[in-house]
């Protein structure tokens, strides 16, 4: 039997927004998961040492006798699960998450503005401190399988309105605020930002106990609308009003149901069979967003040597090319670094070279896209110095970092092996912490951290600084290279190619 309750019934608006949110939720749960499967490993620290995982999504036990990178411990995720699904589906799972998550943003600004603007604030915020000892009796009567009395429901009993006010004001936020926590742009110029949450392994850690947290009360709610009226609730739900007809709820209830299936549906279909598509427009919506709030930020990272973590995982496979392996044999002693393209002084300068240049050195986090982080300490030379010996021509907007390492050409010809490159332009190259390292940690530079030299770029995701560099090249435009999205994992794996978050 429904409960009675004498309310004036919901508006509108908050049909529509309780709609939009439940859509835009379960995405994020999708992607979500979907993100976390190429790193299923959370941590309470930001060394991410094997083994110090607070909870794995893997049975895989990093192996110490072999050459085993971040890449090897994504697991596979079923599209019927993760949208989109698969393995290595990190790039198309990124664009959905954060196009997701700027609506439901959106959606959740259009709920509170509507909220204080009208009475709906009294239904969600408590008022007196009863709430407390009568959320405590609801909690035993439902803990002991009844129901509270019906005057208890206006709308919510007590132990309902704690809930729904934890969801939105706590919880909503939260889950903003560690999302803004992953981005290596804002903890790069505000490091002390992370460590509100206890560094940015934990925020990730609580922003996956947030998506826990979503499902349990989804499951709960849901629940809750069976057991207290099924049909009556929805006519709440639904039609927004007190009393009305319940048939009609019940059908749109189920139609509205229908349409976000088929919006879950339509999403993993598009992804898998047009990913360039799903790349193009949504990335490029996305990133807009990204640039405007991320771009212009400067690293400003100074950790201590005490910091530097005691296990730095490794994200790539060594180059297999003749040339590198030569080099590699006499400790690339005979390592050039050509400096090519828009420039009027091309030029090559040997390691010898590029270490009588001014040194800086620089102690900072490495976000990797995956989801790991480390910090280690960099030296070597600062790109704005490169940049001064180059002095590009007017129309060079971009620079190109060319590297030793061979990948296949996924997205056009899969036995096809081209080169890794990556881009940056010359604004974000002259950022006071983008260099060019030939060490790390006090010693040269290792081999599976990229020697002979790697760019470093700290307001950027790790797959942004191109380890094993052969050249740099200065373009006017970016989609002149490769497959023209601005680097190999842009080309490939339909990375965004802005990577502040």
């Amino acid at each position: 039997m429904g409960i009675e309750v004498a309310d004036p019934g919901f508006s509108i608006w908050l049909v529509f927004t309780h709609f939009f949110n439940f859509l835009f939720i379960t995405l994020l749960v999708r992607s979500g998961i979907q993100i976390l499967s190429d790193h299923p490993r959370l941590y309470w620290n930001d060394h991410c040492t094997p083994g110090s995982e607070w909870i794995k999504f893997t049975k895989v036990k990093v192996p110490l006798d072999r050459y085993y990178t971040s890449l090897d411990d994504a697991v596979y995720v079923s599209p019927w699960i993760a949208l989109p699904g698969g393995r290595h589906s990190l790039g198309l799972g990124r664009h959905w998450h954060f196009l997701c998550a700027s609506l439901w943003g959106l959606n959740g600004f259009v709920y509170v503005i509507h909220l204080f603007l009208t009475d709906s604030w009294r239904r969600l915020i408590p008022t007196s401190w009863d709430i407390f000892p009568g959320s405590w009796k609801a909690f035993i009567s439902y803990l002991t399988f009844h129901l509270p009395p019906a005057a208890a429901f206006q709308p919510y009993d007590p132990l309902q309105q704690l809930a729904y006010a934890f969801i939105v004001f706590i919880c909503a936020p939260l889950t903003i605020l560690t999302g803004i926590a992953m981005s290596p742009a804002f903890i790069g110029r505000f490091p002390w930002y992370a460590k509100i949450f206890g560094g940015r392994q934990a925020a990730r850690s609580i922003h996956f106990l947030l998506m826990i947290t979503y499902l349990l009360f989804l499951i709960i709610h849901v629940t809750m609308i069976i057991v207290t009226g099924f049909s009556k609730n929805l006519v709440h739900i639904v039609l927004g009003k007190l009393q009305g007809d319940e048939t009609l709820a019940v059908q749109l209830a189920f139609v509205g149901i229908g349409i976000v299936i088929a919006i879950h549906i339509a999403a993993t279909i598009w992804s898998g069979r047009k990913p360039r598509q799903v790349q193009s427009s949504i990335g490029a919506c996305t990133q807009k967003i990204m640039t405007l709030l991320f771009y212009s930020l400067k690293s400003k990272q100074d950790y201590g040597k005490s910091d530097i973590s005691p296990y730095h995982w490794v994200n790539g496979y060594l180059p297999k090319t003749e040339e590198w392996l030569d080099l590699s044999k006499n400790n690339f002693a005979s390592y050039q670094l050509e400096i090519k393209g828009l420039v009027e002084n091309p030029s090559s300068l040997s390691l010898n070279d590029l270490k009588a240049l001014p040194k800086a050195s620089q102690i900072v986090k490495h976000c990797c896209i995956q989801g790991w982080t480390g910090v280690a300490e960099w030296s070597g030379v600062s790109m704005s110095e490169i940049i001064r010996l180059a002095r590009p021509l007017p129309q060079a907007r971009y620079i190109i970092f060319h590297s030793y390492q061979m990948n296949k050409q996924q997205a056009v010809n899969a036995e096809m092996e081209v080169e890794y490159y990556g881009s940056i332009d010359l604004k974000e190259a002259m950022y006071p912490q983008t260099i060019l390292a030939y060490e790390m940690n006090g010693n040269p530079l290792p081999e599976n951290y990229g020697a002979p030299l790697r760019l470093r770029m700290e307001t950027r995701l790790g797959f942004k600084m191109v380890k094993w560099i052969k050249s740099i090249e200065f373009v006017e435009d970016y989609r002149k290279i490769g497959l023209g999205h601005g680097g190999y994992r842009e080309d490939n794996e339909y990375y965004n190619r802005g990577a502040q978050i």
